[in-house]
């Protein structure tokens, strides 16, 4: 039975409970707003998971309708119901299902038990879940009538004023009471939405509110709607192939439970008729396992191969498989007295791409799908016949490459867009019928279909491919295009000549070319007719290069100008449906198009597309086609084109047989929208702050959904909305949020352009060569591919909003980071790190683009100036200061074309309290010399004690270095509420008495060797050494040893959990000792003239707090040198995100040592990622070589926590730390006071690391000021 219960009087809300039998329940809690509604549907009492097969039922229909947006894992069944798994939560099962639309008046359901092949059912036959009516907060008498009616005509006028039969008008009349009532709901009083409605001109189409700013220009103002964009979210997965999700699997639960699932790096699974195939791979002991399991009855027999060059091959090899390197493994199974295969094809297991995916410091590396770029290169000789050719080939390569996953889809992108571009001929020696063209078309673009619906982490590239063809089309659409020639020929007497030339050139090559119809317009002005055919890329040489050449000008008889013009663009519309992917127009007329015999194309028998569109939807494309080229509602027509990307969005990731139509739909209004967005462009200088806003929200809403990986860019939106709603002019504060957040606007679409040239640049390179492309089609290939995407107009936006918030924040041009006055001559490059190395043999100031913060400044260099945005207490920044060297980051461009435009020149930098100025200067000829002179630093070998491990109460200078010394000096010094991590240590000497052990010797001898090598200039070789230390293994002493200690220190021992954890824990230990021989730490010893033998490396082992936060701050400012002043960084997560190579800045704070309750924030967080970890262990280096006089060797060495860490993206829109002021400002107080009591304790300014868990403060080390 089912019962109903009441359970609010003014909020719409109900619980529906129902008797399953069997003693499970089945509860629905039903939320209803004005626009849609939320329900939670819970099993209780029930072991065993659930499919829920449902539908929607909508006002006046008896069928099930399905709705657009639906829970994640949800399946469609058959066209006709939705699938969805119920998740575990606790001891119940659960699913929450959004409905956006208010048209649907309930969900009808039944259960399926998948495991026993049962349904649960009703007695009257499916279960039925009402949604109750929104009683509004506003009726009809509240509001009224006059601007019920104003609201229902700009309504109706929005629709692009059709023809309204009374019903029509009368929901009309509810939508604009439902819209209405939601401005209410906003906080809108009745004055102000009658004012909105005042201002909008109802006789003409006006969606926004104008303001007139000075020079007529009309900028658009309006409120912008802010999206749920957490529901866009497409997040990369790993080893999904053509396999689903894994999480409702119980086969994969039961694989996972009896084997581990630990370290596993892949889960595929895949659906063979009612069974499942499961595919892990596993990385055990550094070694790859493949786990296969099926639930097949009977016998199964494996049938496989492995591919080592490229993904086709199937290659026999030695059932062990150790030391190949391997791209993948094909398989089919044998059960039952037939082959089982995967849609077709064999199975394939990528290994290439997973170990792409963990791979880490190979940015440099180049690659390409060589076999395929080869192949196209032999065979364009006979795609160049003809357009069908070419497509022909293209479906059959298409067909060979998909197991070659991203860089198969670039070969294929690169050669489709080098024809688009017209760097390929299109027809040579061959005569072929329009309607052939269009099917190869077709035929190709289906294929491209069906890789959308299957690769779904390669939908971006095949977007990229869909947008260089057409449609495509079977019958009679092919053969429109020479039918409809013939009758314009004779409608407009132009049988001859250049028409005669066009129409035969129309059998081979059909692209969409409208220069007659601009020839026309222009009252057949020739030099318009050549302009709009060079402008599309061809040329005179090209047209007479055609196997049937067009070498004749056009020549028409005045009289026909408005017949041709009529014919004509009846004309382009058929050559653009078919031919052009990303038509706006010919591509509405498609998806909207009845099934008549003239706009016939997608008719099937079973109906047309408006049956899968949403009201909504259709409202917002019939107001595109009507409104087309109005240039009065520009800004409304923005909202208007994204409005109609979100709505098409759950159409994208259905398997709907017309998927390729609404693929070229969403490329049309995407590229529609960033058109739409340039445009306006030149009015820029004179728009209103908030204007700019609402642009750079709409562009950052279309990138999201057209980026496959987009959860970096919805947590930038999301952000982006919470300034958007935050604005305060002229507001110091305010401004400081918004720069960060357009900062990582900055850095995420800098890491797109970056994508783009390393994986796609060097396919167009190798392929442009083998092609004979122009040389400067291939060099600005990647490039030009970018200006094409929506981030190009966005990244517009945002260099044009900088200046502007810099002058709100009174931030300038420069932040000074280590205030130096310096002369020197300007040298440029490109990544500080490329340069730290080499030595420079006069005082030089570097313009370098890059500078990560880990990087050890080069012998010789006076000054680092970067557009770059390390954070002030990055290692980079304490070694600039400590050296006096001058370090700056610069916010204007001009500055730095500048800058490097002195390239070569000595200039003088001075600091003032603007910034920095820097003025050329004529050298004297000593200033060309560089001092040689450097502060005098000692270092001291350390002896080995005997000890292997020691307890933090033994620590001495003679045993370990300052981060353990220091720390345990405080202990027992600060109030209870500065906590500190348990400590044991490996002291000096450790690692030289294991290397030595009789178990080592040989790694020994091999070390020797390569110091030998490394001290003659071979710096290569100091990656030999550290990876000849990483197969050391540990002495037997030194593990009891250290085991003793930490018991003893109540520190957790890996060794008790497991072999393997030891070893995790063995591992971190020799990765902190190999970090004594990495480059950076190599050339800065060398620099300092310390004999690097001497530097000796102890280990400090603590316990890892699982931070929130992580802060690092500097009891005397270091950038005014202000001792009454703290400055300090604070991050999510571990704080290595703050001192080493991660892109962004950190949320950063002064403040005053006799007022610490009033920080001043003067940075935001713009860090992309945070680092988590679980409960583990951290081994720290601590070396001899660290706080020194005159030498910064503090971060040169690795810290290394024993359980890797997570990147996790960061979503600041609900971090406590920027939205809640109290919590703010409390952890600022707490963590200041911390520093200046452990200032008091030392007597001189501290340099302090810590980290902040559930608002309590741990000191994990801390040091002298530099």
């Amino acid at each position: 039975m089912s019962s109903l219960k009441p359970v609010g009087s003014r909020q719409t809300a109900v619980v529906h409970r129902f008797d399953l039998g069997d003693g499970i329940q089945l509860q629905a809690n039903v939320n209803r707003d004005s626009n849609s509604s939320i329900t939670t549907i819970e099993i209780l009492n029930c072991s065993r998971p659930l499919i829920l097969h449902w539908g929607g039922i909508c006002s006046g229909k008896n069928h099930w309708v399905l709705p657009n947006h639906y829970p994640p894992g949800t399946k469609i069944y058959k066209g006709e119901a939705l699938q969805t798994p119920f998740a575990k939560k606790g001891a119940t099962y659960s699913i929450t299902i959004e409905l956006h639309d208010p048209n649907f008046d309930a969900i009808e359901y039944v259960l399926k038990d998948e495991k026993h092949h049962k349904w649960f059912k009703s007695s009257q036959g499916n279960f039925r879940i009402n949604i109750p009516k929104f009683e509004a907060c506003a009726s009809r008498a509240m509001i009224p009538k006059d601007i019920i009616e104003q609201k229902a005509y700009l309504i109706w006028e929005r629709k692009g004023r059709p023809t309204n039969s009374p019903q029509e008008k009368e929901e009309d009349y509810e939508t604009a009471l439902r819209e209405l009532n939601d401005q209410l709901l906003r906080g809108m009083s009745m004055d102000e939405i009658r004012s909105s409605l005042k201002n909008q001109n109802v006789q003409t189409v006006s969606g926004f509110k104008e303001l007139q700013m000075p020079g007529n220009t009309i900028i658009a103002a309006v409120y912008h709607k802010q999206y749920d964009v957490s529901q866009w979210l497409a997040k990369q997965s790993l080893g999904h192939m053509k396999g689903t999700p894994l999480c409702g699997s119980s086969l994969v639960n039961f694989v996972e439970k009896t084997l581990g699932a630990d370290n596993v790096k892949m889960r595929q699974i895949y659906n063979i008729g009612n069974n499942e195939l499961v595919v892990l791979l596993k990385n055990v002991s550094s070694e790859s396992h493949i786990i296969l399991a099926v639930n097949l009855k009977g016998d199964t027999v494996l049938h496989w191969g492995v591919s080592r060059t490229s993904a086709g091959e199937w290659l026999y090899v030695d059932i062990n498989l150790r030391g190949w390197h391997l791209l993948g493994v094909q398989f089919v199974l044998w059960s039952g007295g037939s082959w089982l295969k995967n849609n077709g094809s064999n199975f394939y297991i990528d290994l290439k791409s997973l170990e792409q995916a963990g791979e880490k410091g190979e940015g440099n590396k180049i690659e390409i799908c060589k076999w395929l770029l080869d192949e196209i290169a032999q065979r364009e000789k006979d795609a160049e016949r003809s357009l069908m050719h070419r497509f022909n080939i293209a479906t059959e390569l298409m067909e060979r490459c998909r197991h070659e996953r991203e860089l198969g889809l670039i070969g294929m992108l690169v050669w489709l867009r080098f024809m688009a571009c017209r760097q390929l001929c299109w027809n040579k020696n061959y005569n072929v019928k329009p309607r052939e063209i269009s099917a190869a078309q077709d035929k190709f673009t289906d294929l491209l279909q069906r890789t959308y619906q299957d690769q779904k982490d390669d939908r971006e590239n095949l977007r990229l491919i869909m947008a260089t063809v057409g449609r495509g089309g079977q019958g009679d659409v092919g053969q429109r295009i020479r039918d409809e020639i013939l009758i314009l020929q004779r409608n407009n007497d132009c049988k001859g000549g250049m028409m005669e030339e066009w129409h035969q050139k129309l059998h081979n090559n059909s692209s969409p070319d409208d220069a007659l119809l601009d020839y026309v317009k222009s009252n057949f002005d020739i030099n318009i007719y050549w302009r709009t055919l060079n402008s599309n890329g061809l040329t005179k040489a090209i047209l007479a290069s055609y196997d049937r050449p067009i070498v004749s000008e056009p020549h028409f008889r005045a009289d026909k100008k408005q017949g041709l013009i009529h014919d004509l663009s009846e004309y382009l519309k058929t050559l653009k449906a078919v031919h052009s992917g990303d038509d706006l127009e010919s591509a509405i007329a498609t998806c909207l198009a009845h099934s008549n015999e003239n706009y016939g194309f997608m008719n099937t028998g079973n109906g047309h597309s408006d049956g899968y569109f949403s009201l909504k939807l259709k409202e917002s494309l019939n107001f595109i086609q009507a409104h087309a080229g109005d240039k009065n509602i520009v800004p409304f027509m923005e909202v208007k084109l994204l409005e109609a990307r979100i709505e098409l969005r759950g159409l994208l990731f259905g398997t709907n047989r017309r998927l390729k139509y609404f693929i070229y739909l969403d490329l049309a209004l995407e590229l529609a929208l960033k058109t739409c967005m340039e445009k306006s462009f030149s009015e820029l200088k004179k728009a209103p702050i908030q204007g700019i806003m609402s642009m750079v929200s709409l562009m950052l809403e279309n990138l999201c959904l057209s980026t496959v990986n987009n959860e970096e860019l919805i947590f930038i939106t999301k952000d982006w909305y919470r300034v958007c709603n935050l604005f305060k002019p002229n507001d110091q504060q305010w401004s400081l949020q918004t720069k960060a957040v357009l900062d990582r606007m900055q850095l995420a679409l800098a890491d797109k352009a970056q994508y783009y040239l390393k994986m796609i640049q060097p396919t167009a390179e190798y392929l442009g060569k083998l092609l004979r492309v122009e040389t400067c089609a291939v060099a600005s290939f990647t490039e030009e591919l970018i200006r094409t995407g929506s981030g190009a107009t966005l990244a517009i936006l945002v260099n044009h909003l900088n200046p502007i918030l810099r002058n709100i924040a009174n931030i300038g041009s420069w932040q000074i980071i280590s205030p130096v006055e310096v002369c020197g001559f300007v040298d440029c490059v490109d990544k500080l790190i490329e340069v730290q190395s080499k030595v420079f043999n006069r005082p030089t100031i570097l313009i370098s683009k890059r500078v990560t913060g880990e990087e050890e400044i080069p012998h010789g260099v006076v000054g680092v100036l970067t557009p770059d945005m390390p954070d002030v207490l990055s290692h980079v920044a304490i070694r600039a200061r400590n050296n006096k060297i001058c370090f700056a980051t610069c916010f204007d461009q001009d500055i730095i074309q500048d800058l490097k435009s002195k390239k070569g020149k000595e200039i003088s930098i001075t600091l003032k309290t603007s910034g920095l100025i820097y003025s050329e200067f004529k050298s004297s000829s000593s200033s060309n010399k560089l001092s040689s002179f450097c502060p005098r630093v000692t270092l001291r070998k350390k002896n080995f004690s005997g000890k292997f491990a020691i307890s933090a109460e033994e620590f001495s200078c003679e045993m370990v270095g300052a981060k353990a010394n220091n720390i345990e000096y405080i202990r027992g010094k600060l109030p209870s509420w500065i906590k500190l991590p348990r400590s044991v240590a490996l002291p000096f000497g450790v690692f030289e008495a294991s290397i030595s052990s009789d178990i080592n010797k040989d790694l020994a001898k091999k070390i020797s060797l390569f110091k030998g090598l490394v001290n003659g200039g071979d710096i290569a070789k100091l990656q030999m050494i550290r990876d000849t230390i990483l197969e050391m293994k540990a002495p037997f002493q030194l593990m009891n040893e250290l085991k003793h200690k930490m018991k003893k220190s109540f520190l957790y021992w890996p060794g008790d959990e497991s072999q393997e954890r030891w070893n995790q824990a063995w591992q971190a230990i020799k990765k902190v000792w190999a970090s004594k021989w990495n480059e950076r730490a190599y050339l800065s010893c060398r620099k300092a003239k310390l004999d690097h033998d001497d530097l000796c490396m102890a280990v400090l082992i603590q316990e890892v707090i699982s931070a929130d936060y992580a802060f690092v701050l500097h009891t005397r400012n270091p950038l005014s040198g202000n001792p009454h002043e703290i400055y300090a960084e604070i991050v999510k997560g571990l704080g290595e995100t703050l001192v080493g190579a991660y892109p962004g800045r950190a949320m950063s704070f002064v403040t005053n040592k006799s007022a610490l309750n009033s920080a001043s924030i003067i940075g935001y967080p713009s860090k992309q990622i945070g680092l988590f970890v679980k409960k583990s262990l951290i081994f720290r280096s601590d070396s001899n070589g660290e706080d020194l006089h005159g030498y910064a060797g503090a971060g040169l060495y690795d810290s290394v926590t024993m359980d890797e860490t997570e990147k996790v993206l960061l979503d600041y829109s609900s971090d406590r730390l920027i939205s809640d002021k109290s919590f703010q400002q409390s952890i600022f107080k707490k963590v200041a006071e911390a520093g200046k009591i452990i200032e008091g304790v030392y007597g001189s300014a501290q340099d302090i690391e810590g980290v902040v868990k559930d608002g309590e403060i741990y000191i994990v080390q801390t040091r002298p000021q530099i």
